[in-house]
């Protein structure tokens, strides 16, 4: 190489997700508040079809929202979707395993309308008894991870997260936080762990997507320059 002649450099390497140093706390800062606001819209939206069809009841003095739901729903359910979406691609990461299965928006878009469509028929559909409804929904969460996601640590991490999901609402049912009406799981409904699978799914394919576009974005930057 001749004297004086620099080399330039090539794209940073981030696989799949961000790996950038410099840029990862703003990466998942803003990573976080979109997953937060997906969270919160998602929580006004499916707690409005649960207190319709009155499966979800809330003590009169707690209804303090426009969609009819207690105040601190949306940004409990929120803040779950932040970390839920953000945990998935630092679990892909630090297993090596990073996610490729269907890795577009159309795909995750299909995957919250699917996730929309199990909340919804777990309040609209009737059934004979609640183990045929609780049987249908989690075959359909098993479903929707075989069509959108198919990675064992996504399987992993969605039975980890209904399983905790349903012990706190447990614990706020039994201390007359709010009530389900008909419970059959002790304090709650039997079919609500299959939609606490669901979500999580759901928002960790939206994280890891996240993930990937600002990721990609990085690459054609350090390309440009």
């Amino acid at each position: 190489m001749a004297e004086g002649e620099t080399q330039s450099p090539g794209p940073k390497k981030c696989g799949p997700y961000i790996s950038s140093v410099t840029s990862r706390t703003v990466n998942l800062m803003i990573r976080g508040v979109v997953l937060f606001f997906i969270g919160v819209f998602l929580a006004l939206v499916l707690n409005l079809l649960q207190i319709q069809r009155n499966v979800t009841l809330f003590p009169p003095d707690v209804i303090a929202s426009i969609f009819s739901s207690a105040w601190w729903v949306p940004p409990c359910c929120g803040t779950a979707s932040a970390v839920i979406g953000l945990l998935y691609p630092c679990i892909d990461r630090h297993l090596g395993e990073p996610h490729k299965f269907k890795r577009e928006w159309s795909s995750v878009m299909r995957c919250v309308a699917v996730f929309v469509g199990i909340n919804h028929a777990s309040a609209k559909v009737d059934f004979d008894n609640n183990i045929q409804l609780s049987l249908t929904l989690a075959a359909l969460s098993i479903g929707l991870w075989w069509t959108f996601d198919r990675s064992r640590s996504g399987f992993g991490l969605g039975i980890g997260i209904a399983f905790l999901a349903t012990l706190i609402t447990q614990l706020l049912v039994y201390n007359g936080v709010y009530q389900y009406t008909s419970p059959d799981f002790l304090y709650v409904r039997s079919w609500l762990p299959c939609i606490f699978f669901a979500g999580g799914i759901t928002m960790g394919n939206i994280g890891r997507q996240l993930a990937m576009y600002e990721c990609k974005v990085i690459a054609e930057k350090s390309h440009q320059e």
